[in-house]
């Protein structure tokens, strides 16, 4: 008898298990996929791009239809929501999100992939019209539809997802608050290179967007749409729209409710098989714990990279294989109008946290050969640990190539590399692609420097 196999969520770790499971031919299985929206498959990191205009159609973010997925044998149920999960039954309770029709649907392995919602913060009159946050499709479409038909807008959040909608909104001629609570937008990376990212902003842009830190919006002011923000400082600021980007919240609450484990920020605990601390329930995606791979701690960074590892390490264990993930680094990316932001590790500010004798650099070079006329500079922050010499994380910001730096410094990270062992590395280089001695070697130079004058 073919075993049943549940999928709650249809973002990006709930279709990566099931086309996992349906390419593993030797797994006989029912394939049956619960999700609260009327479509599943699509890149929610491609929706600010979407909105600013790079990308025409909607369509173009969607990577599977449910027709694709059952013509491969899988079931989908959309507009179906899991209110409860029985795992003595080995069962769940299901809702229609349209007719509130209660139904139950029974498994052998099940898997939670439910995903993150936006964090709503207490504002007075937050339901008024033009008000956003951005999680699915439809809110992307929305907020492209009134973006047209706006001069002003507010962004509340300096997160990625606030950079990401401030280009957008720019890049449209909107003139642009972005309001960010803490003293620093982009506050994972380290306070020297968020500022570094606030001021290209400013200056890139400076008749277009006023960036506001220190301060939180409390009210919004309007008869029917939102025509005016309310911040804590008392600034009152016109506009024709406002999105909510405060961060995510982790959907487990039913979760919870059937006694899993929950760690961080009550996200789902899992183990490195993607295994929940209930039989035969696996978990994966923005809903579980991340293991952090230097500070060797539990954390929760929601990442659509690793929702799609986690993905497919669920779909083997699920099919009686055997794989794990070891753990995450939060390597991540953005952009700002040309200018990269981009990260691996642990900041400074997080090495002190953990206890690390810290020593870092900051350098600024030229990505490529300074004749070639596309040349363009990146400033790279090294972190490193004073006692093991090993190299604990990197942020690079710039109009260069940044993120290609940061993904071999993630790559020396998990190789458990000394700086020493870093200076080693045999680099490619061409005039249009690098400078002689790359500027990730440069500042990997100064760092070394600076550790051995220590010794």
């Amino acid at each position: 008898m073919k075993e049943r196999v549940v999928i709650l969520g249809g973002g990006a770790a709930g279709p990566k298990i099931m086309a996992k499971l349906l390419r593993t031919t030797e797994y006989d299985c029912q394939i049956d996929m619960y999700t609260d929206e009327d479509m599943i498959s699509y890149s929610a990191c491609g929706m600010p791009f979407y909105i600013e205009g790079l990308i025409e159609n909607y369509r173009r973010l969607i990577v599977r239809t449910p027709q694709q997925f059952e013509e491969k044998g899988a079931n989908i149920h959309l507009s179906k929501r899991c209110i409860k999960i029985m795992p003595d039954e080995k069962k769940v309770m299901l809702e229609d999100v349209k007719t509130k029709e209660i139904s139950y649907a029974d498994y052998d392995k099940l898997a939670i992939t439910t995903g993150a919602r936006p964090y709503v913060p207490n504002i007075k009159n937050i339901n008024l019209k033009n008000v956003f946050t951005l999680r699915k499709l439809e809110d992307a479409i929305n907020i492209k539809d009134t973006m047209l038909q706006s001069k002003k807008a507010v962004i509340v959040g300096g997160g990625y997802i606030g950079i990401e909608l401030l280009e957008a909104f720019v890049v449209n001629d909107l003139q642009v608050d972005l309001i960010e609570r803490s003293s620093h937008i982009l506050s994972i990376f380290d306070d020297d290179m968020s500022e570094l990212i606030k001021t290209h902003i400013e200056s890139t842009s400076p008749d277009k967007v006023k960036i506001i830190t220190d301060d939180a919006v409390i009210a919004l002011i309007g008869e029917d749409k939102v025509e005016k923000v309310v911040t804590q400082n008392g600034k009152i600021i016109d506009t024709d729209m406002v999105i909510i980007a405060s961060g995510v919240v982790p959907n487990t609450e039913i979760a919870g409710e059937a006694g899993l484990e929950l760690g961080v920020g009550n996200t789902i605990r899992v183990n490195h098989r993607m295994q929940t601390s209930v039989k035969d329930i696996y978990a994966a995606g923005d809903c579980i714990e991340n293991y952090h791979l230097v500070s060797r701690s539990h954390v929760w960074i929601p990442l659509g990279s690793s929702a799609n590892k986690e993905g497919r390490c669920a779909a083997i264990n699920i099919s009686g294989g055997y794989d794990t993930l070891p753990g995450i680094l939060g390597s991540s990316v953005t952009r700002y109008i040309g200018f990269t932001m981009s990260l691996t590790g642990l900041t400074e500010r997080d090495a002190r946290n953990h206890g690390f004798d810290v020593i870092t650099t900051v350098t600024t070079k030229q990505d490529k050969a300074g004749y070639m006329p596309e040349s363009e500079n990146i400033t790279i922050k090294l972190v490193a640990d004073r006692r093991t010499q090993k190299i604990l994380g990197a942020q690079a910001v710039g109009a260069g190539d940044a993120d290609k730096r940061i993904n071999t410094v993630a790559s020396a990270i998990m190789a458990d590399e000394t700086v020493d062992d870093f200076l080693h590395l045999d680099m490619t280089y061409a005039p249009p692609y690098s400078t002689a001695i790359d500027p990730l070697l440069s500042a990997a130079i100064v760092l070394n420097n600076k550790l051995k004058s220590n010794d």
